[in-house]
């Protein structure tokens, strides 16, 4: 327009310029200022002579302002648009193919700028436009006017995957054929998809001589995430692109599953290499609590690399049964399985003899506990070994004669115990091969190679469970690898050693997949092999799904379950992201290990290329009407002051000024006072600070400092299970003198009884009542099960007891009743024991039994019992050392029994905190059953 890069998208509008004579005729005349006239009461005849007043011209200044105002409201209506794109002569329908993969997200609102340029320049042009999503599902293509194209184009988001083109030639072909003189523009992100250049190809061929337009970045932009690997001390990822692009550095980051930063890699291309690697050198701990790898800024569904139970790393400890002689290379069976299983673990040696070994092993935590060979087991290392058991941990064996001739019960079946004279062990002339893997095995699809042979296996005892017990068997039916559940956990025995005197498995990859499986079971939930078994017909649903911008999201309508071997790439039906439950996801990724990006050819399309730059068009209108409204605001303010109200509302502001500054200065005089006043009521105790934040546990300082040392260490026993095994993550227990110390600030209070020690003062007595009359709880321990005189006789801790509870506001108690909510807070228990179990709990007695209540499984009173006496010892049990090592061994029958204390603990706790929330809990059938009738 003019010689100027300026154009209208309503040019009629312009017409309206043509009245701006009218308006200027119309803005000539404004009224006077009002002329200030004396009004005495003596002089109204003389001084108000009757004149006619003749209006003034408006000033010239104030007139032009006007005129302005209404010009730029005109011109911003009419739609000015400057530097437009160029216009088609021809006129002809346009087709808008769209690349929306997840190539395209890193600069998806320039190629959204582009197209929405593209379609307006078609408004104006009075061309239809119709619009295809190249990653979306195929459908039939309908031209549209521009409008609804735009409307549809805002609809248009990066989805998480590689498109396929190729299914879109059939539509366009058909569109085609509807509309020869189509045009076409393709927004392309430069990635071939899964079809690689088959759409390319396919759309060559039926282009003809169709104009075609590509518009594309000079370089595929695009960096992406194939792979994770966790190997060795290191966390790798592979990062890769389509072409050297000038993006040659960059940094991933590792988040958590609560997508908190874990830690940071750099990374860098060499010269024009599309792939490189980034490696994090982090602790195992943290690389198992990586869930997600993502490429800083990509924003693409792309880069970002999901990680579930298959990349972790477990901890393996290894112990040897054999003497210092045998533990030499290629002689100890650990040689064999270290090597196997150093891959994907990480690998601790036991040292000493096999109970130190075992025990400083459970001290780290290991995941897996592999022991070779290992015959019999002292009673403290057997019951640390199958506490770990029962804890979730998985314990491996391997057979020798050291196990043929053992006698422990840590195996999964009963196995035919003695030397070779009896039976307890089986050897053959001609090795046995493997029969091949059920469907109930975890091992079920691994190949078995056929050269594998067993020479010697430690034999079962046959009983009805063998089968459902056994993982792998000889071709014969003989059980060469059994498993069983125990508790929380799992025990594995291999019926032949670990090293090549029974057999050449170890020699094998079979041997490296199988102990790869196994340790993945580590801590697995429910059935045992859960995780491998019927893989390819158990499927699971997706929970968090990414979007194309590498968001997680709720999972879309169309997202479809995979099974539970799914190892391929992402499509649009199983879309990036974690499918089934929190505790054994299944990571889908975007790319998978080995997956490259290529570039894609445009020469067969013969089309003229365009970069991803826009015309860098400007919408005027939004400037102008800014610049109206501030003419606007000059316009008013003038005519405020022509009027004379302008001095009128200078003067009122002034008064509210000197107002609003006595206001000020009467608060900064008393300002000083108040604040010298807040502080001399603030008491800055930092300790009390510190409880008031941080749920803590206390204990009372008796003076006898071993008892004193032994609360301390339950109770800090006690807050590791809680924070392990709840929501609840306490403080580090502190001791208190309640003479002295605020305990308003604690939930819960453990008090041992010392006969020895003195009766505490009255003030302390008081205090305590107050306490637990303020809903707080104190558990007395005299600490005499075991010492109590079997006459019935009170011992001196229970004399002791009964002289400071004498004037305390004690309610009536009575022994833990099996349907108390403080058996079931937590877990359902029989009883609360302690270092002892023969000693009996006591607590506030609840309200008689109604007859509503005769069928609910839990009753609880109005509160929380105030009081809690036991003699159980409850510290003993919960004591640990700095290595996490038990202090104090139980004295009863249950091996359990530590566990069970720390359980009862754990209910004690969640009692004192929660209240009778967990009887209201089970009350909810009848609440409901209520409200029905």
């Amino acid at each position: 327009m003019l010689g100027l890069p300026l154009t209208f998208t309503v040019p009629l509008v312009l017409t309206a310029l043509a009245a701006l004579p009218a308006i200027w005729l119309l803005l000539r005349i404004t009224p006077p200022q009002p002329k200030r006239v004396d009004f005495p009461p003596l002089k109204i005849l003389a001084d108000l002579r009757p004149e006619r007043e003749t209006p003034a011209r408006t000033p010239w200044w104030l007139l032009l302002l006007r005129l302005a105002l209404a010009a730029f409201l005109i011109i911003a209506a009419a739609g000015p648009i400057w530097n437009p794109m160029a216009a088609d002569s021809s006129r002809a329908p346009l087709l808008l193919v769209l690349d929306n993969g997840f190539a395209a997200a890193h600069d998806w609102r320039e190629r959204m700028n582009i197209a929405s340029e593209r379609i307006e320049a078609a408004g104006r042009e009075g061309r239809t436009v119709a619009l295809v999503a190249a990653a979306g599902e195929p459908v039939a293509i309908e031209p549209t006017s521009p409008a609804a194209a735009l409307e549809r184009l805002r609809s248009f988001q990066p989805l998480p995957h590689l498109p396929n083109r190729q299914p879109h030639l059939e539509p366009i072909r058909r569109y085609l054929e509807a509309t020869p003189d189509a045009e076409i523009v393709w927004i392309s992100d430069g990635v071939a998809g899964v079809d690689g250049q088959g759409f390319i190809e396919g759309l060559a061929q039926m282009a003809e001589d169709r104009r075609i337009t590509v518009v594309k970045a000079e370089r595929a932009s695009a960096l992406a995430l194939a792979g994770v690997e966790n190997t060795g001390g290191q966390l790798t990822t592979r990062i890769i692109r389509a072409e050297p692009n000038g993006r040659d550095a960059g940094i991933v980051r590792a988040l958590d599953l609560k997508n908190l930063p874990l830690a940071d890699a750099r990374f860098s291309f060499e010269g024009n290499a599309t792939e490189t690697t980034a490696a994090f050198d982090v602790p195992t701990e943290i690389r198992n609590a990586i869930a997600r790898i993502e490429v800083l800024g990509e924003g693409s569904a792309g880069a970002v690399s999901l990680v579930d139970e298959r990349g972790k790393r477990r901890r393996v400890g290894l112990v040897f049964g054999g003497t210092s002689d045998q533990a030499q290379p290629l002689l100890s069976p650990l040689y064999y399985i270290e090597r196997a299983l150093s891959p994907y673990s990480e690998i601790r040696h036991g040292r000493g003899a096999v109970a130190d070994a075992v025990s400083q092993l459970i001290d780290e935590q290991v995941s897996v506990l592999v022991l070779a060979d290992v015959g019999g087991l002292d009673r403290e290392t057997l019951g640390r070994v199958t506490e770990f058991v029962e804890n979730g941990g998985l314990l491996l064996r391997f057979a020798g004669s050291r196990l043929a001739a053992g006698n422990d019960d840590l195996v999964p079946v009963r196995l035919r115990r003695g030397g070779r004279n009896l039976g307890g062990t089986l050897s053959w002339d001609t090795p046995k091969t493997f029969a091949p893997f059920t469907r109930e095995s975890p091992f079920f699809g691994l190949a078995v190679p056929d050269e594998i042979g067993v020479r010697r296996q430690i034999l079962a005892e046959p009983d009805g469970d063998l089968a459902s017990r056994t993982w792998a068997s000889l071709a014969d039916g003989t059980p060469i690898v059994t498993a069983d559940r125990k508790g929380d956990g799992l025990v594995v025995l291999f019926h032949v050693t670990g090293d090549t005197t029974w057999s050449n498995l170890p020699l094998s990859g079979l041997f490296v997949d199988m102990l790869r499986r196994i340790t993945a079971l580590a801590g697995a939930p429910n059935d045992v092999g859960a995780e491998a078994r019927n893989a390819e017909n158990q499927t699971v649903a997706p929970r968090l799904t990414l979007d194309g911008y590498g968001t997680f999201t709720s999972p879309p309508a169309n997202a479809r379950a995979v099974t539970r071997d799914y190892a391929e790439r992402a499509t649009a039906e199983h879309p990036p992201g974690f499918y089934g439950p929190v505790d054994s996801s299944l990571a889908v990724n975007a790319l998978v290990a080995g997956d490259r990006l290529a570039p894609l050819d445009y020469a067969p399309l013969n089309a003229r290329m365009a970069g991803l730059v826009g015309a860098q068009t400007i919408d005027l209108r939004a400037p102008l009407f800014t610049l109206a409204l501030i003419l606007l605001l000059i316009d008013t303010l003038a005519s405020l002051w022509l009027g004379g109200h302008l001095a009128n509302l200078t003067g009122r502001m002034r008064r509210a000024g000197a107002g609003a500054a006595l206001v000020l200065a009467a608060l900064l005089i008393t300002g000083p006072a108040a604040n010298v006043e807040a502080q001399e009521q603030r008491p800055p105790v930092r300790a009390n600070t510190d409880a008031a934040l941080v749920t803590r546990l206390a204990y009372v300082i008796t003076g006898d400092a071993q008892v004193d040392e032994t609360s301390r260490a339950g109770l800090a026993g006690l807050t590791q299970v809680l924070a392990q095994r709840t929501a609840l993550q306490p403080g580090e227990p502190i001791g208190i003198d309640p003479a002295r110390d605020e305990i308003a600030f604690y939930p819960l209070i453990y008090w041992p009884i010392v006969a020895s020690r003195p009766i505490p003062s009255e003030a302390a007595i008081r205090r305590i009542d107050a306490f637990m009359k303020g809903g707080g709880t104190v558990i007395f321990d005299t600490r005499d099960a075991f010492t109590a005189p079997s006459s019935g006789a009170t011992s001196p801790e229970g004399q002791h007891l009964r002289r400071m509870l004498a004037t305390l506001d004690i309610p009536e108690l009575e022994p833990v009743p099996a349907d108390h909510v403080l058996t079931k807070t937590f877990y359902i228990l029989d009883n609360f024991m302690g270092r002892y179990a023969t000693g009996q709990t006591w607590v506030e007695a609840l309200p008689p039994e109604t007859e509503d209540e005769g069928t609910r499984p839990a009753r609880s009173g109005d509160g929380v019992s105030p009081i809690i006496i036991t003699s159980n010892d409850l510290a003993a049990a919960w004591a640990v050392g700095p290595r996490g090592e038990a202090l104090y061994p139980v004295v009863g029958s249950d091996p359990r029994q530590r566990e069970m204390a720390y359980r009862g603990g754990v209910n004690i706790v969640m009692y004192a905190l929660t209240g009778n929330y967990k009887a209201d809990q089970v009350h909810v059938p009848a609440l409901l059953e209520r409200l029905g009738q």
